[in-house]
């Protein structure tokens, strides 16, 4: 039976985000069968490193406090037993989803990484990898924010050869897209418009102070149309979000879709002449 992750670390359940690296850190170097030749050293290697892969992942780490081990189980927990298989240009793969474990014979999501590579993300170069089995060659693409988040085919040239891919929708900047001959590293480009937190979307939309006052419909951009008409309500507070639910982005998984938040700012006019200050005067404004 696996052992609590918690436990695994040292930390408590409501350790912050820096006391769960420092201790992985800190478990990591001492049991890297590089620098300890105890026996067991290198299981217990990896069970720190699958410790810290979802502690250290807010969304795993959600799943692993609900469900427990449970929640990366494909024959158990609340998402298991959804099996698909896809096509992505000429690569098959089947996947099964199993709350935020997905993992595939030739293309991986979600699944628990090499132990080795976590370490060598977490302190950087390879120090300890001697002797280690052969890496996949790692290709990095760049691509826009709206294709991130819906999803794109593209031709590329990997190696000497040219390939046609299919990059799922949900994809994040800095995630890493496991092939059987290959990994693709994605870099998500800035957009100016939409922001990206978690699988919630935000834009913000500057109102004037007369419609933030009175009211007004407006036309605002979203993932799925360019001009969707939004009322904005009389007395309109500067910074008031309008949340629109189920508009975000689908989580790579497939099993839940974010928000889209509408983030209204008021633009207070900062040159009136002398009858618009009568005005407002008179108003109490």
């Amino acid at each position: 039976m696996k052992k609590d992750f918690y436990e695994v670390l040292g930390v408590s359940k409501t350790a912050s985000k820096d006391e769960i690296k420092t201790a992985y850190r800190k478990a990591a170097l001492k049991f890297h069968p590089d620098r300890n030749k105890e026996a067991g050293a290198e299981e217990k290697f990896k069970e720190i490193n699958e410790a810290y892969e979802v502690l250290s992942n807010e969304e795993k780490k959600s799943a692993y406090d609900q469900y427990g081990h449970a929640a990366f189980d494909p024959n158990a927990g609340p998402f298991s037993g959804h099996t698909y298989t896809q096509q992505n240009g000429p690569f098959n793969f089947t996947y099964t989803q199993s709350g935020g474990d997905v993992g595939g014979a030739d293309f991986d999501f979600g699944g628990f990484s090499n132990p080795f590579d976590i370490f060598e993300q977490f302190f950087g170069g390879g120090a300890f990898r001697q002797g280690q089995q052969h890496r996949l060659e790692t290709y990095k693409i760049s691509i826009t924010f709206l294709e991130a988040a819906k999803g794109v085919e593209k031709e590329v040239i990997l190696g000497n050869q040219k390939r046609k891919i299919k990059i799922p929708a949900g994809v994040d900047d800095g995630q890493k897209i496991r092939f059987k001959e290959f990994i693709l590293y994605i870099d998500v480009l800035p957009d100016k418009v939409f922001q990206r937190e978690g699988n919630n979307v935000f834009i913000s939309v500057n109102l004037s102070f007369s419609q933030a006052a009175l009211g007004d419909i407006i036309q605002v951009p979203t993932l799925d149309e360019d001009n969707l008409k939004v009322r904005v309500k009389a007395g309109t507070q500067p910074n008031t979000l309008i949340r629109l639910r189920n508009k975000g982005i689908k989580d790579i998984n497939g099993y839940r879709q974010g928000d889209f938040y509408i983030r209204l700012l008021v633009s207070v006019p900062t040159r009136l002449n002398n009858k618009q200050k009568e005005i407002i005067k008179e108003l109490g404004l």
